[in-house]
């Protein structure tokens, strides 16, 4: 294993094999899984993460792996690794982490969650009366669903979808020395896979595949069914639209998610159980290597137990809920115009709510004197509130534009959905930007005052998603001040026209110039220090794999400023290397919330500048996204960053240190740090400021009669 780490960091490499680096994290978030101090439920959703995050890698990362390997492609990676290598050194890394996810699902989790009251039965457990009522419920349900498909040689192989499950059905020959047939049975994804059965107390359930495992000779009468095996196929994702090509985009990305129900299979997941007869014909049929098999121990699409985590009326096996909190200087009875008025806002979700957030658009949408609406939408929710809104306005005569990004991988369908439902309503809408993914977070409201027009802003680090709001640490920055409010009117003139950017007044915009800006200000921090002055950098993304900033940083470096970064998930930078990276420490949080804000900070001799951004520092935010930097320059926004910042980095008791080899060994309190949990801090921070506003004594203020010319008429 200690090899495995280590390839790509020899002597002369620079730089870590990012592929390695993620499945390192998920080993993080798995360590959660495995944490005794943690309530059942709570360590099966961290456990039910581990293996989402592990489908999507295979889908895209190992997707993309496998074509450049067909593609005979074998220009190694800034770590030295050529595609066929990095594919050997996953395989293994991801094995074991399989291994463990199990181990500790099925010895340590599912032990526990029985005590509580939470049972996953096997069909030779279930009493007589238990028995009946799964009987049942395959004949009434079940039965008239499926759909054997056989699979003969010679004929077009039964399509599957990625990531279903599916049975794998050997039978016997029809008459004497005919060969044994096989055939695929796929579990309805329309039916529950957790069905539920009659028990005195408590949540008992099987699971529909071993239903249908049990009675599968009904489904093959007159025939001997010899073998009956669960599995699971996961198809290459990595393909997208070739928009160097003329064509509608909304017909190409439909194009693009048929492809994706075809495509190869990159990993086979199948029950240990299975004979070798059963895992020979599948590794035949779908064309997958040796180490691209996986036998799981237990269930497989863990992902899916996701749902037992949040099963209502287990408290006691659950961690005590987070509420967000009100924002006191936002005020529900108080119009967010009135609110932006009195000065800039800057919230740090989801410890304090997105209310005001969504309270903007929805005020906007009903406010006669809102002349447009303008905004990015990446990844947003199934029922939005914020594309409500937009469709209220719109339908209200309002001026919309959304530019939906149709390229936002897995949302595509979703994102069509809603682009079709808002062109429906009469607003304009723009599918993304041709040859970029617009990944900004931004969002302009346009009205009419008695002191002229006047725009709303947000900006964000953060999708439009008031539910991933609840989940997700990000930041929204809200301002009505002119110089930003000019930045996103050219934002959005040279994104949904034809213009050509002329520059901004604060905002910095990807892929023209964040990486040139911040080469900017890390060659700045560089001669600070050469000065004698305050010379460093704190930084906070979800990935770090640029080679030309990591470069960037080494220099900084061996200047002697002092950089911390903190860094969620991939990073390719090696710290701690005597004489390149030794000025540099990287730590990782992982706890109740998906670390995801993205902030900047630089000393500048004394003189800090800040920033919240859309981007990480990886090649495909800042030369193939559409991004936004802002600088928040206001004492107060400025100062809650660094705090936030400065408690990252604090954090002893859920983060973890990057070592040279990519290693990360976990912090721990000691004699001179007491314990310190940042988010439990943030939380509590939030907490106080609206305790403390609610027992403020409340100021009374005479009703006025209105002033006619603020009706703006």
């Amino acid at each position: 294993m200690e090899k495995e780490h280590r390839a790509g960091a020899g002597k002369k490499m620079l730089f870590l094999n990012r592929e390695l680096s993620w499945i390192e994290f998920n080993f993080r978030v798995l360590a959660q899984a495995e944490d005794v101090s943690l309530p059942p439920l709570e360590r099966l959703r961290f456990a039910t993460i581990t293996a989402s995050n592990a489908d999507e890698f295979f889908m895209v990362r190992v997707g993309g792996l496998k074509s450049l390997q067909h593609q005979g492609a074998e220009q190694p990676d800034p770590a030295g690794l050529t595609p066929s290598e990095q594919l050997q050194v996953i395989s293994s890394r991801m094995h074991h982490l399989m291994d463990r996810q199990y181990a500790c699902v099925l010895k340590q989790l599912e032990p526990q969650l029985r005590k509580g009251g939470i049972r996953r039965l096997g069909m030779a457990e279930l009493n007589p009366a238990q028995r009946r009522h799964v009987e049942a419920q395959f004949e009434d349900f079940i039965y008239p669903t499926v759909t054997p498909m056989a699979v003969e040689e010679g004929r077009e192989l039964p399509r599957l979808p990625g990531l279903g499950l599916s049975l794998y059905v050997r039978l016997a020959g029809g008459s004497a020395g005919m060969p044994v047939r096989h055939a695929f049975v796929a579990v309805p994804q329309s039916l529950a896979r957790f069905l539920t059965v009659p028990e005195e107390s408590g949540f008992s359930y099987v699971l529909l595949e071993d239903v249908l495992g049990v009675y599968i000779d009904r489904l093959f009468p007159g025939v001997a069914v010899l073998e009956s095996t669960a599995f699971r196929i996961t198809r290459n994702a990595d393909m997208s639209v070739r928009e160097d090509l003329a064509g509608d985009l909304l017909a190409q990305m439909r194009e693009v998610l048929t492809e994706r129900a075809e495509s190869d299979c990159v990993r086979l997941e199948i029950e240990k159980r299975a004979s070798r007869e059963a895992l020979a014909f599948l590794q035949e049929t779908f064309e997958v290597e040796p180490q691209d098999i996986y036998a799981a121990a237990g269930p497989l699409a863990l992902s899916s137990f996701f749902r037992l985590a949040n099963l209502a009326g287990y408290d006691a096996l659950k961690i005590k809920p987070w509420t967000p909190q009100p924002v006191p200087e936002a005020p529900v009875a108080e119009s967010m115009f009135e609110v932006l008025k009195r000065g800039n806002l800057l919230l740090f979700h989801p410890y304090e709510s997105y209310d005001p957030v969504v309270r903007l658009l929805q005020e906007a949408a009903e406010d006669p004197n809102v002349l447009a609406i303008k905004q990015v939408l990446y990844r947003v929710s199934d029922n939005s509130p914020i594309v409500n809104a937009l469709m209220r306005a719109a339908k209200g005569g309002k001026h919309i534009t959304a530019l939906i990004e149709l390229k936002a991988r897995f949302d595509e369908a979703r994102n069509m959905d809603w682009a079709d439902a808002l062109a429906r309503a009469g607003a304009q809408v723009i599918y993304g930007v041709k040859g970029f993914k617009t990944h900004a977070k931004v969002c302009a409201v346009v009205r009419r005052e008695p002191a002229g027009v006047v725009r709303y802003l947000h900006y964000g680090t953060g999708n439009y998603n008031e539910k991933s709001a609840r989940i997700y640490s990000d930041i929204s920055f809200m301002t009505r001040e002119e110089d930003y409010g000019a930045d996103a009117s050219a934002f959005f003139n040279t994104i949904t026209g034809y213009s050509q950017l002329t520059g901004f007044h604060k905002i910095v915009m990807a892929p023209q110039g964040i990486r040139s800006r911040l080469l900017e200000l890390i060659e700045a921090e560089i001669e600070h220090s050469r000065q004698g002055e305050a010379a460093g950098l704190d930084a906070k993304m979800n990935s770090l794999t640029d080679p030309e900033l990591i470069h960037a940083l080494y220099r900084a470096s061996k200047a002697g400023v002092k950089i911390r970064l903190n860094v969620r998930g991939i990073c390719c930078l090696r710290p701690g290397l005597k004489g390149l990276s030794d000025n540099i420490r990287v730590v990782s949080i992982v706890d109740r919330y998906l670390e995801h804000a993205r902030i900047f900070r630089f000393y500048n001799g004394g003189h800090s500048r800040t920033y919240l951004a859309s981007a990480d520092w990886m090649p495909r935010n800042l030369d193939r996204r559409i991004e936004l930097m802002v600088p928040v320059e206001d004492s107060e926004g400025a100062e809650k960053l660094a705090r936030i910042l400065m408690l990252c980095f604090a954090d002893n008791q859920q983060s973890w240190q990057l070592k040279a080899d990519g290693t990360y060994e976990r912090r721990h309190a000691d004699s001179r740090h007491p314990p310190l949990r940042c988010q439990k801090e943030f939380h509590e921070w939030a907490e106080e400021r609206a305790v403390a506003a609610a027992h403020q004594t409340p100021v009374f203020e005479p009703q006025r009669p209105a002033d006619a010319s603020a009706s703006g008429a």
